[in-house]
């Protein structure tokens, strides 16, 4: 189980939502905990557009809780570790992508979607570098 997303990152504005990973063995079998997750107050999303995860939100419009399931093995997974151990420890791209989310924070305060769009294209900048350094680190 990793926690990931802005608030892993020490320092890193954030909203007040907790983004959790945990890594599981088969991923087919996460439908069955369903109930017991809505037990717990989250909401099922299943894969929510992102192949081989399975995603659970708490907190309806006031969300304060992310869950976001991969398989062990799953590429995403060293993806998000990379990013958070990346940001974390190069001052510079937590600058960037803080100021960033600052602006698009006031600029799109009721509408989430176009919050996560607009961060799209430094993310994946930071990504790339992220995995190249992470990888590095780790090999």
């Amino acid at each position: 189980m990793h926690h990931i997303g802005s608030t892993s990152i020490r320092g890193m504005k954030a909203k007040p939502i907790i983004d959790i990973m945990p890594v599981v063995k088969d991923i087919e079998r996460i439908h069955l905990y369903n109930d017991s997750m809505r037990m717990a107050g989250y909401e099922p999303k299943g894969e929510n557009g992102l192949p081989g995860r399975r995603y659970f939100q708490k907190g309806g419009d006031q969300r304060t809780h992310h869950v976001h399931m991969y398989q062990q093995g799953h590429p995403d997974i060293h993806r998000h570790l990379a990013f958070r151990d990346y940001v974390s420890s190069h001052p510079d791209a937590m600058a960037a992508y803080a100021s960033l989310k600052e602006e698009l924070a006031k600029k799109f305060r009721y509408d989430s979607q176009a919050y996560a769009d607009g961060k799209s294209g430094l993310v994946r900048q930071i990504d790339e570098a992220a995995l190249a350094w992470y990888l590095n680190r780790t090999s």
